[in-house]
């Protein structure tokens, strides 16, 4: 009997590294549930681009390089399973890359923004606060509807998923992750 090979890559936002708390206890998650994780870093990427379409621009194509380079030698083929979890940014370039790639995978978008749904794929869940700065949210409601994507949306909270009311944060933490176990 052989043992499933199971993979999670893990692509962070700009600021929003894998030490934080989403993609930190994602990874904490996906490795009791049996995956090997494989996380992508970014480098050089500009700042304060909340307002300024030229840097964002810059920022997805400088990740999209980045994330294509440090998974050029991963054999995705060998695996059974593979999600790409996302942040932010990190949306757009997974998402781009599965679809780029070909590469059977199931997709878990945390905070992701309106160009992420240009690559969406199906089998994807995606998790958003209506209080996020970084999204239109009648715009992401309303693309994930016409894509068919799985989102939940927390109430105020902002691009980290957070209301300023820690209790309730953990809540909103613990239910993603929860959400992301039935998923998988």
């Amino acid at each position: 009997m052989s043992v499933s090979k199971n993979l999670a890559v893990i692509i962070p936002g700009i600021g929003y590294t894998k030490d934080k708390p989403i993609l930190y206890y994602s990874s904490k998650l996906l490795k009791e549930m049996g995956y090997e994780i494989r996380d992508v870093f970014f480098s050089g990427m500009p700042e304060n681009i909340l307002k300024d379409d030229s840097l964002k621009l810059l920022a997805v194509k400088l990740a999209y390089e980045q994330i294509t380079e440090q998974l050029s030698e991963v054999k995705f083929s060998e695996y059974d399973n593979v999600v790409f979890v996302g942040k932010s940014l990190g949306t757009i370039a997974a998402a781009k890359y599965v679809q780029d790639t070909g590469i059977n995978a199931k997709q878990i978008w945390y905070t992701p923004l309106e160009k992420t749904f240009e690559y969406y794929m199906g089998n994807t869940i995606a998790f958003i606060g209506d209080a996020d700065p970084w999204s239109d949210i009648k715009k992401i409601r309303a693309l994930a509807e016409k894509k068919g994507a799985n989102l939940t949306v927390y109430e105020a909270c902002n691009h980290s998923l957070e209301s300023g009311d820690i209790l309730r944060d953990i809540g909103t933490l613990e239910d993603s992750l929860r959400k992301m176990w039935d998923f998988l």
